[in-house]
């Protein structure tokens, strides 16, 4: 386990930075598992409390992965390949995955101000999903109302997520 909190913060970034763009360059099963082993790295070196960790992990994988495939369901995203997309593929659960390691450290700045998440999020998730689109990973069919239904989903989502974080996970602050 790394000791020093800009080390962890610092691999923490790297690895997500490393698998979003492994799944979003190479969306498939096999980024999806190399996520997925993103996060169990982080868990050993990065998380001070791997168990709550993991459980605060896989909550906001599941609701982040409800929330995409409400995106795909309503065409705010779209399938690269023209096939109706029914399930969230399974590269965008890794990306939730090594996403939410980010809650508890490189991103926990977030939190120091409660107004944060609610100017931030609205740009950035909409921006990494256009960054997405943009590596082929997804589309965005009406790009003004996809983009505006992502800034409204991540005003939701990034703030409760924190808040979840705050609120049930102190431990992880």
């Amino acid at each position: 386990m790394i000791t020093s909190s800009t080390a962890r913060n610092v691999v923490n970034f790297v690895l997500f930075q490393v698998g979003w763009f492994l799944c979003v360059a190479f969306p498939g099963m096999l980024t999806a598992t190399v996520a997925f082993s993103l996060v169990a790295v982080h868990l050993v070196l990065v998380s001070q409390n791997a168990a709550k960790e993991w459980q605060f992990i896989l909550l906001g994988t599941v609701l982040g992965t409800l929330l995409d495939g409400l995106w795909f369901r309503t065409g705010v995203m779209a399938g690269t390949s023209g096939a109706a997309v029914i399930w969230t593929p399974v590269w965008l659960v890794g990306v939730w995955s090594v996403f939410m390691t980010t809650l508890a450290h490189s991103l926990s700045w977030m939190g120091q101000r409660a107004w944060f998440p609610f100017v931030f999020a609205p740009v950035a998730g909409p921006f990494a999903y256009w960054s997405a689109s943009k590596l082929g990973a997804v589309t965005l069919p009406d790009l003004p109302m996809s983009l505006i239904a992502l800034a409204v989903g991540w005003l939701v989502i990034f703030p409760l997520l924190m808040h979840i974080r705050q609120r049930f996970y102190p431990e992880l602050a």
